[in-house]
């Protein structure tokens, strides 16, 4: 279905293309193009200037800032016009300058962006990337397509993730980082190649992990960094012996399929 929701406002120097939806309570600014295949959830703000178009969807009371471009087309020369999608949940920030790009057809056809995510200004998601939920992307930084970014995720400013890089769950990566390699979950990375430096002790203190689970993780870090045996032995051995859960999950993320290699502990 499309059309205007009667309670949406639309300023009159910004063009709706015939078949955009727009929910109920949505704000267009002055100057933004929204595209015949966009759908616009309840309480969604445009800011002025933004470009939103393509087949994209964007969750409610998600702002998007002046000058972002949402929806366009993949940034991969593989890209032959097919159909496909980027879809953005609830409750994000949009900041200004951002580009995010629809899928690819090699890529499974999707960009999916969790909700309550804050996207700070001139950040980029490529086609096919997969952002979980509360993921803060800070300014300047892009994320290359096919990533995977869990949720509670932080990439600091300027930094730089390789084409299918995974980062687990609650991981931090500094700025001015280039990631080659997956991030285990909780994992912190940081220097200008990308080495994993230790655990987000302070995103885990902040969500109130307990001290029991946080001594865990320690204990697994330490076994992963200077256990016997290769890295995804060492997972598989810690799997066996650890009660925690949080260790679990970063043994079944290490184990799980991917395209690349593991940042190790130093």
């Amino acid at each position: 279905m499309s059309g205007i929701d009667p309670s949406a406002t639309v300023h009159p120097s910004a063009v709706i293309e015939e078949g955009a939806t727009l929910g109920p309570g949505v704000k267009v600014g002055p100057f933004c193009v929204i595209g015949p295949e966009v759908s616009l959830g309840a309480g969604v703000e445009i800011k002025s200037h933004a470009v939103i178009t393509g087949w994209t969807e964007i969750g409610d009371e998600t702002v998007v800032f002046p000058f972002a471009s949402i929806g366009e087309i993949p940034q991969d020369l593989k890209f032959s016009g097919e159909r496909s999608r980027l879809v953005i949940g609830k409750r994000n920030r949009i900041r200004e300058h951002v580009t995010m790009n629809t899928g690819t057809e090699g890529g499974g056809g999707v960009t999916r962006v969790g909700d309550d995510g804050l996207f700070m200004a001139g950040c980029h998601v490529a086609h096919d990337a997969v952002i979980g939920d509360r993921v803060i992307l800070v300014n300047n930084c892009a994320v290359a397509g096919h990533c995977v970014l869990g949720d509670d995720v932080i990439v600091g400013g300027l930094s730089g993730i390789h084409q299918w890089v995974r980062i687990g769950h609650g991981a931090i990566i500094g700025a001015v980082t280039m990631v080659t390699n997956d991030v285990i979950p909780y994992g912190l990375v940081q220097a200008p190649r990308g080495e994993l430096d230790g655990l987000n002790l302070v995103g885990l203190k902040r969500r109130g992990v307990s001290r029991a689970d946080i001594t865990a993780l320690r204990a697994a870090f330490q076994m992963l960094a200077q256990g016997e045996g290769a890295f995804l032995d060492r997972a598989a051995r810690l799997g066996e012996e650890t009660e925690s859960a949080y260790v679990r999950e970063i043994v079944t993320f290490i184990l799980a399929e991917s395209d690349r290699s593991f940042l190790t502990p130093r």
